[in-house]
């Protein structure tokens, strides 16, 4: 397996931890931006529900 180009390049222990902690920030901040979201068009459409009836 070749190593992937830019920063995080290499087999050294560092780039292996740093590759793999961004890539559970990323998955953190997607899982937590996303139910951010959901929550806020949940209530959105609570309001909207409220203005039509």
């Amino acid at each position: 397996m070749a190593p992937l180009p830019g920063p995080y390049s290499g087999t050294s222990t560092l780039a292996l931890v740093a590759r793999a902690s961004a890539f559970s920030i990323g998955l953190v901040y997607g899982s937590v931006k996303l139910k951010y979201l959901q929550a806020k068009s949940k209530s959105h459409n609570k309001a909207e529900a409220k203005v039509h009836h």
